[in-house]
């Protein structure tokens, strides 16, 4: 019993800690809770509460959590909520030693990220007509999901930034958007034609019909301006997908559109600031999807790639 108080005193404290310094949302917040709650179970067991755990606890957790899991980026992504768990045991001086400290991440948590080719995002982002719409909303609601489409691909938003970005937050005149991401923080997106062509058209237009006379601070609405919800942000882009012959998540847009860019040859510093992602060896991952056209490139521009050596003596 005194393991289960200690450990809820000391996930508390944590809880605290990112809601209110951090800046985690509630959706994060709970994420990040649920594994601590996991690893606190599984530490218990060993009579141990979570500022007594040692290295090998947190390892053997780590191996359990791989073998049920089978995937590495999700025991990659619980390893690093303990590191942030210990780092903050450590400043707040409940702890001496960091568990966690110089643990390598599963090597197989570097799979790469599902996306769509560029014919495939084309087929999607096509002029079709998805009929899943009747009555005199038909029209605004399909140029609303057209505009959200071109935004989660052009910009690599997550579901919830689109969801809850701004109408203020749109700086179309300037080509670009304001995005609050994770932690609250800020970045600037960059939009091109086709993204920009589309947002405009919604707000012009559908965007005042879909609130028939209401008022909402949000870009997208649904009927009656009511907030758009994360279950229809997929239900959309799976229902445009599917004419490009796959089932695809709005995540796969974001990832979509970062390989795209990579692949084009964008530097990763750029993708890395679009992206939002605060290291840069997030943004990685991606090179590993442009490999082909890195070797092509390097081919084309070192001196000495083309350079066959000399045959041998026995070879002329």
């Amino acid at each position: 019993m005194a393991v289960e108080v200690e450990n809820a005193r000391l996930t508390t404290a944590f809880a605290n800690y990112l809601r209110v310094e951090k800046g985690l949302s509630a959706q994060t917040l709970q994420a990040y809770l649920r594994v601590v709650r996991e690893f606190a179970e599984f530490a218990g067991k060993r009579d141990k509460a979570l500022d007594r755990a040692r290295r090998q606890d947190v390892k053997d957790y780590i191996d359990a959590e791989f073998v049920r899991e089978h995937d590495g980026r999700t025991v990659a992504r619980k390893l690093s909520t303990l590191r942030h768990l210990y780092k903050f045991l450590l400043l707040d001086r409940h702890i001496e030693h960091d568990p966690t400290l110089n643990m390598e991440s599963p090597k197989q948590w570097k799979v790469l990220p599902k996306s769509l080719a560029a014919s495939e995002m084309e087929a999607m982002l096509g002029p079709a007509e998805i009929p899943s719409y009747t009555g005199k909303f038909a029209a605004a609601l399909h140029v609303r999901d057209q505009a959200i489409l071109e935004l989660l691909y052009a910009g690599a938003l997550r579901v919830s930034e689109v969801v809850n970005v701004k109408l203020e937050d749109l700086k179309l005149d300037l080509g670009y958007i304001l995005v609050r991401g994770k932690g609250d923080k800020e970045r600037i997106v960059p939009l091109g034609k086709a993204a920009i062509d589309a947002v405009g058209s919604y707000v012009r237009d559908s965007r005042r019909q879909l609130a028939d006379g209401k008022t909402s601070p949000y870009l997208f609405v649904a009927r009656g301006a009511k907030r758009l919800t994360r279950q229809r942000m997929w239900q959309l882009v799976d229902a445009h997908s599917s004419r490009a012959g796959r089932h695809a998540s709005p995540h796969m847009l974001r990832h979509s559109c970062a390989t795209h860019m990579v692949e084009g040859g964008a530097d990763l510093r750029t993708v890395q600031t679009i992206l939002g992602h605060a290291d840069i060896s997030t943004t990685q991952v991606y090179t590993h999807l442009a490999l082909d056209r890195l070797k092509t490139v390097y081919r084309s521009h070192h001196p000495r790639a083309k350079i066959r050596p000399k045959p041998g003596p026995n070879e002329q």
